[in-house]
């Protein structure tokens, strides 16, 4: 019997006489586990011996099996009751690993919030003020961090606090994991059926690109329910155990809610992958595949412009890739056309069904608010809304802003009560900050379509409006791989332009002012033709880029800790370029459009 992979639509949509919309699902949500938590614990008495966790070391794969890690996990969360850290924030600095998993689910035992925190903030920042905002706003009562790589931050965090590693190092600043288990007792059981859906599961932090990072509050009935959710647009999940080969980090939502608590909900097995989608590290990931094929993938549009060109060199690769997967996912951007034609065409070449999807969704929503759970041909339809989601509409010029409410959905933000007024309206609906529009507008089940960041968009001197969401992905495709990002400008002028970054197998084509080689300059000035000759007006077309050497900056909030690029702060600390850029004149630098 074939798997049913995604559940038919069925949304309403009631329109108000103020030109506001609401969209839900006809279909109810169902009941679900007041934790990930809970069942973690059940699917480690039903299955003990299937792989829960693996990870790389050296050559070869270490793995945890679900009855194994339940054992652990119970020994750690009696090492965390021991040191009174039971019911207090536990932060984690770490890259994933399987020591990560076991201390979350430890921490989640013992009612603890666990505090994701981006590798970034360690390992790349060179004030740790990111860092030091957290602890003052969580003040955790233990930090995990994988190894010694981490060393300068958890010194810089003080030694008051239980530190704990894999490794740990010789200075005795921290505790083995090995070193806080005990022998669990009773009291870890009644810590953990203590732990209901109003307990807070996580903190996440934001990558404050509107401001000093905030603490979004994750619910374990946030989470549970997200996943109940995603079971019943991908019905499939419930009669095949999920199998991940995956890279994705942990301290953000995506990875860490959407990815590993669906294997820890449907019974699957994560096998983190140690490569990376770069140039350097896709060679790792390949090699993965020969020990694991997986049913999901989930990438960002960056991955896939490095894996899909290995693919089609390879294959061996590629057959392995498509073997046994079911849905290829993509998230936290809008994929290049041209990406998605390519990912067509190599599964139709290797006999796979396993179509693109994707979804919307923040943090705050854990992650999943909306679901493309039917076929879809274009990147930016973002889906309709999960059963037991509520979408309000409401009208922003061509546009809709979108709110949303629902058991998923964050009730404020960790010891910040100020900000309920301002994120959420007077009927409880928290504001996404995200722009939408209907695919037709007569039929809701057709879904949305994105429309950026309200923050983001900007006017030209002639009143237009540019969508940053929209152009941005259309101008990376018509550059076709040479370009790794843009910051998309023209605010009060009379022209689109762009500052842009070259992929890396383009960055020698620039000297060190960024003055491009005549090859480049004709490649992209061609490029632009291209774009605009899909026409649209002089909001859909770039007349001008300038190729950027320095690369953004952590620390001065030009790039997230998601490698995603802030727009508004890059605009505004590189103003003298981006005057360049839109000067009367066009620079030497400047790469102009061909007429």
């Amino acid at each position: 019997m074939a798997l049913q992979i995604f559940s038919p639509p069925a949304i309403t949509a009631d329109q108000r006489p103020d030109g506001t919309v609401l969209l839900s699902s006809k279909t109810p949500l169902g009941s679900f586990p007041s934790s990930v938590l809970h069942s973690f614990r059940e699917g480690s008495v039903r299955h003990p011996d299937r792989v829960l966790v693996a990870e790389r070391v050296s050559d070869d794969w270490s793995t945890c099996s679900w009855g194994q890690a339940r054992a652990r996990v119970d020994r750690i969360a009696q090492g965390l009751i021991d040191r009174d850290v039971a019911g207090r924030p536990v932060l984690f600095l770490s890259h994933n690993s399987v020591s990560y998993l076991l201390m979350a689910l430890a921490a989640y035992t013992v009612g603890s919030p666990i505090v994701p925190v981006s590798p970034a903030y360690s390992l790349q920042s060179t004030d740790y003020s990111k860092l030091r905002h957290i602890l003052e706003v969580c003040d955790p009562a233990a930090v995990f961090a994988e190894d010694n790589t981490y060393l300068d931050a958890l010194r810089a965090i003080g030694e008051q606090r239980v530190l704990v590693t894999a490794t740990p190092d010789t200075s005795d600043v921290t505790t083995p994991v090995e070193a806080l288990e005990r022998d669990a007792t009773a009291a870890v059981d009644t810590a953990a059926a203590a732990v209901d859906g109003q307990t807070v599961a996580k903190i996440i932090f934001t990558s404050g690109s509107t401001g000093r990072p905030k603490g979004v509050v994750n619910t374990h009935e946030m989470l549970a329910a997200n996943q109940q959710q995603l079971r019943q647009t991908w019905p499939f999940l419930a009669d095949e155990p999920p199998v991940l080969l995956d890279w994705l980090p942990w301290c953000h939502t995506f990875g860490g809610n959407l990815n590993i608590n669906n294997v820890l909900v449907n019974g699957g097995s994560m096998w983190i992958d140690d490569g990376r989608p770069t140039a350097e590290l896709i060679g790792r990931t390949i090699e993965n595949l020969a020990t694991v094929q997986p049913t999901l993938h989930f990438n960002v549009p960056a991955g896939y412009a490095v894996l899909l060109p290995y693919l089609e060199r390879h294959p061996d690769a590629a057959r392995l890739f498509f073997a046994q997967l079911r849905i290829a996912f993509f998230g936290s951007a809008a994929l290049p056309q041209q990406l998605w034609e390519r990912y067509e065409a190599l599964a139709a070449q290797y006999g796979s069904s396993a179509g693109l999807t994707t979804a919307w969704g923040m943090t705050e929503t854990a992650p999943v608010a909306t679901s493309a759970h039917f076929p879809i041909t274009r990147s930016d339809c973002i889906g309709v809304p999960v059963p037991g989601m509520e979408l309000k509409l409401v009208p922003s010029g061509s546009k809709y802003e979108l709110l949303v409410r629902g058991p998923n959905v964050t009730k404020g933000y960790y010891n910040r009560p100020d900000l309920v007024a301002e994120c959420f309206d007077e009927e409880g609906f928290l504001r996404s900050g995200d722009l939408c529009s209907p695919v037709d507008p007569s039929d809701p089940n057709k879904g949305l379509l994105y429309g950026g960041r309200i923050a983001e968009n900007f006017k030209l001197s002639t009143g237009t409006f540019v969508t940053v969401g929209t152009l941005r992905p259309k101008l990376l495709s018509a550059c076709s791989g040479i370009l790794q990002d843009a910051v998309i400008c023209g605010h009060d002028t009379d022209f689109v332009s762009a500052l842009v970054w070259l992929h890396p197998d383009h960055a020698h084509r620039v000297d060190e002012t960024g003055m491009p080689e005549d090859s480049l300059r004709q490649d992209l000035a061609n490029a632009l033709a291209r774009l605009a000759a899909e026409g649209g007006g002089s909001s859909h077309r770039v007349e001008r880029l300038l190729v950027q050497v320095v690369p953004p900056a952590l620390d001065a909030g030009e790039i997230t800790d998601k490698s995603y690029i802030n727009q508004r702060v890059v605009r505004e600390g590189r103003a003298d370029q981006v005057a360049e850029l839109t000067a009367a004149g066009a620079s030497a630098r400047t790469i102009c459009r061909t007429r």
